[in-house]
């Protein structure tokens, strides 16, 4: 159609299987595909605020919180925005093209979350960043694919199995949180954190927050000593 936009690619970046993650741009509209599947959008980023506004209920001024999966930015700059100026959040990020566009291009969206000094960056494999944290964490937020059901990395889905949830909960501190965004219901994800001593409960989240959109979901596990 006359006058239709169209999408321009901006950047990419190889995934581990060979497929290739790519950020492009339509008008004022960014988006990160995986393998041609989309994974997150300016237009609707709702959800992962909500992730990190869930997760930080209730924690002390000095937390230590740990954000998986950088994006676009929004969920650390959610996650910043809830915790006080004596909070620390440590940022892992697989992917150093999804730094880089942080640093340039997607930067004002959620005005430059990497520039704050409460920011540490850990930059490689989120499994390895907890394994070497033991006992650190008050909370730890994963947005770092479409929930338990991985589809970005295929390693990512070894953290949501009962054996990562264990490394996961070593890394927190006494009742610490452990929040998880996913696009669907995961029942069978909710029954492990149970088992593992959470109280474990679905948060609905619309995509666009007060904009609605469709209902994705908040897995959230809050250690119960």
């Amino acid at each position: 159609m006359l006058g239709e936009l169209v999408w321009d690619e901006l950047g990419s970046a190889p995934l581990s299987d060979g497929r290739r993650m790519v950020l492009r741009r339509r008008g004022r509209e960014l988006e990160i595909l995986a393998g041609g599947l989309m994974l997150m959008s300016t237009e609707a980023h709702g959800s992962e605020e909500e992730l990190a506004l869930e997760g930080c209920k209730g924690l002390r001024d000095d937390a230590v919180v740990l954000v998986g999966g950088l994006g676009l930015g929004y969920t650390l700059r959610a996650t910043l925005d809830a915790l006080s100026p004596e909070a620390t959040v440590v940022q892992a990020e697989l992917l150093p093209a999804i730094v880089e566009w942080n640093r340039g291009v997607l930067g004002p969206l959620a005005d430059h979350p990497l520039k704050d000094p409460r920011v540490e960056l850990a930059m490689g494999d989120i499994a390895e960043t907890v394994r070497a944290s033991p006992g650190r964490f008050d909370a730890i937020l994963l947005d770092v694919d479409n929930g338990p059901r991985a589809f970005t990395e295929e390693g990512n889905g070894g953290l949501y199995g009962m054996a990562g949830l264990k490394v996961l909960k070593a890394a927190l501190r006494p009742k610490g949180v452990l929040g998880v965004w996913s696009a669907w219901p995961d029942r069978k994800f909710l029954h492990r954190l149970k088992h593992l001593g959470f109280d474990a409960y679905a948060h609905s989240a619309p995509a666009r927050g007060k904009g609605g959109g469709r209902e994705h979901l908040i897995l959230m596990g809050r250690l119960l000593a």
